[in-house]
């Protein structure tokens, strides 16, 4: 049998979690290209709502933070509560995969199937591959949610995810309406205010939140990669032990820990700058001509009309199995869920012996953290040192 372990994604999951499995020795194919979901469906201009000490990738040894890569390339480096752009985190992963993995093999899984000695996978190449382990690192692909009132819309280019636009001055003179109320809304709103679109959010929420800015002094709460607070401690130092609360409760968390919220720094650049329509959820939305007629009801029920040449829904992504094409239908029928996602043991394996899940897709299992880079430092090294103690002697 193949003792190979194939990693299927090359974000900051799967290349943390193949450099950690390489370190221990083993055999790794990975299958990706390169932090290409951050390259080509964040908008220029973006700044990550982590701060530059928990925007990394998880390294086997010192070395490979942020920080270090600016300081070897020579870019200006960040410290404190300095904001990230997304360019320059797309240009520490690339670093990161020269020096740690540079066999990335920029290669399409087709299809994974269990069968009694291991996994085959079709490649887009006509390669077929054997492997003893499956890491299904693939991120948010698939994952993206566009309320239902606007999905019929898509297709005729009315309406689109946040996901789906690296270069946002396209909108330049054209009315757009945003919807939602979170990191990426109100940031898609700024940048598109600034790139010279006449921009409107919408959101269902009451009023628009911000996180707290730099906090000068000492604290009685501690310091997280998340934030300060007691509660994103946990998180942060106990994920471990976050699989053994109840199902509701840890989708709930999920859902709502860091939920729709904007940076401190995103505050002045919408305050009395963007119209806002808040309180308002989409009943209706239909194609007029080049246009976009949505209505609206707010908590009373009553009802507004809304028209506007584009809609872009910041609307964020739930994680569906099924989603995930490129596993057999057999293959997903076996695994056991938490609504959406997979259920994972202590190592994020998967009821399929030998297929494992990490990032957004293990966030039911052990938390918010890992619904951010940072969360990297949980995983990878956890899921390398389960995949080893699977595959060594075998």
């Amino acid at each position: 049998m193949s003792k190979t372990v194939v990693v299927i994604g090359a974000g900051p999951y799967g290349l943390s979690t193949a450099a950690h499995l390489k370190a221990r020795g083993l055999s790794v194919r990975v299958f990706g290209s390169p932090m290409v979901s951050w390259a080509e469906n964040m908008p220029a201009g973006m700044l990550l709502k982590s701060p530059p000490s928990a925007s990394m990738l998880s390294a086997p040894k010192p070395g490979f933070t942020l920080d270090d890569y600016a300081r070897q390339s020579g870019e200006t480096r960040l410290t404190g509560h300095d904001q990230v752009p997304v360019e320059m985190f797309v240009r520490y992963g690339w670093w990161f995969a020269e020096e740690l993995v540079p066999e990335v093999e920029d290669v399409r899984v087709l299809v994974v199937d269990r069968q009694s000695d291991g996994f085959r996978l079709k490649l887009a190449s006509g390669e077929e591959v054997r492997a003893a382990v499956v890491v299904v690192a693939s991120g948010m692909d698939g994952f993206t949610h566009v309320p239902e009132p606007l999905v019929p819309l898509v297709p005729d280019g009315l309406v689109s995810h946040s996901s789906h636009h690296a270069d946002l001055a396209t909108f330049a003179g054209r009315d757009v309406v945003v919807v939602g109320a979170g990191q990426s809304a109100q940031e898609s709103a700024a940048l598109l205010r600034e790139t010279g679109a006449k921009v409107q959010l919408l959101a269902r929420t009451e009023k628009l939140v911000f996180g707290g800015g730099p906090m000068p002094g000492p604290h009685w709460q501690p310091d997280t990669p998340l934030g300060r607070s007691w509660a994103l401690y946990a998180v942060v130092h106990r994920a471990a032990a976050f699989r053994f609360l109840p199902a509701a409760t840890r989708l709930h968390l999920v859902r709502r820990v860091l939920g729709p919220f904007g940076s401190w720094w995103l505050k002045p650049r919408l305050d009395g700058v963007v119209p806002v329509r808040l309180g308002r959820r989409i009943t209706e939305a239909r194609r007029d001509g080049d246009r976009v007629v949505l209505t609206t009801q707010d908590n009373q029920g009553r009802t507004e009309s809304l028209e506007t040449e584009h809609v872009l829904a910041a609307t964020g992504y739930r994680v569906r199995l099924d989603e995930l094409d490129f596993l057999a239908p057999e293959l997903r029928a076996r695994l056991a869920r938490t609504a959406g996602y997979p259920r994972l043991d202590p190592g994020l394996q998967s009821s399929v012996p030998g297929l494992y899940f990490t990032g957004i897709q293990a966030a039911a299992t052990f938390g918010p953290l890992l619904r951010f880079t940072c969360g990297t430092e949980f995983a990878a090294p956890r899921l390398a040192s389960a995949v080893a103690g699977r595959t060594v002697g075998r």
